[in-house]
């Protein structure tokens, strides 16, 4: 069983490393235009709270290196990403980057530190964090939600790219499973509802793909988009050890 745990656990991993890089092709696209043009920057300062957060919650639970290791790589990943938020994007974007990423991805985490280390201590401090992790992870994954339901209003799958949707389905099942064999809730509630998730929006694509195809460019804006709002689920695949089961 620790062994099939850890197998599972690593191909989450690798799952969640190409979650955290889905959005390389758009940030080359920054880079050569030297412009962030119409992208928002929200979904990547949510993202590294998110990463930050589980990368607290590894670190502090034992027997959680893969949690702190992948969430670490998100942490870099995202940086990365908001730094040149903040370097190519228009004056009143940047001031709203740099505010935003000084509440949640600098004050929210340093708060949740020293409330969590001064106030709390032993599994009460671990089940504080995981829950706030879980909660967080909650939301984001609800997030496809008005993506779904523009498909059904529409009949199209404009607005829900197949890959995308496909590696939230696999997403959620692989983690699910390995929430299963570790026996870590904080891990399969949010990654359980990712599954349903995942599922939902293959069913749709699977009854209106064969509607009329946009056109390339508004497909192309389109695909950027559903990317920014599935990188902020990614984070919540990475949980527990091999020494967990």
């Amino acid at each position: 069983m620790t062994r099939l745990s850890f197998i599972v656990g690593v191909v989450g991993n690798i799952i969640s490393v190409l979650l955290f890089l889905s959005p390389v092709g758009t940030f080359r696209r920054i880079l050569r235009n030297r412009s962030t043009e119409e992208f928002k920057s929200l979904p990547y300062i949510c993202t590294l709270l998110n990463s930050a957060l589980w990368t607290y919650y590894g670190v502090t639970k034992p027997g959680s290196f893969l949690v702190a290791t992948v969430n670490g790589f998100g942490v870099v990943v995202e940086m990365i990403y908001v730094t040149l938020f903040l370097i190519f994007a228009p004056p009143t974007m940047r001031a709203k980057t740099a505010m935003l990423f000084g509440l949640l991805d600098v004050g929210f985490p340093a708060a949740t530190v020293l409330a969590t280390q001064l106030i709390l201590k032993g599994d009460l401090r671990i089940d504080v964090i995981g829950s706030l992790c879980a909660g967080l992870n909650i939301v984001m994954y609800g997030s496809p939600l008005a993506a779904m339901k523009t498909v059904v209003t529409t009949k199209s799958v404009e607005y829900m790219p197949f890959l995308l949707s496909f590696f939230v389905f696999l997403n959620g099942v692989v983690w699910t499973f390995y929430a299963v064999l570790v026996e870590d809730y904080f891990l399969g509630v949010p990654n359980g509802i990712g599954f349903l998730l995942g599922t939902a929006q293959l069913l749709l694509y699977a009854i209106y793909s064969r509607r009329q195809r946009p056109s390339k460019a508004s497909s192309h804006h389109l695909e950027d988009e559903w990317q920014r709002e599935q990188l902020i689920s990614s984070s919540s695949t990475n949980l527990e050890e091999k020494n967990e089961a």
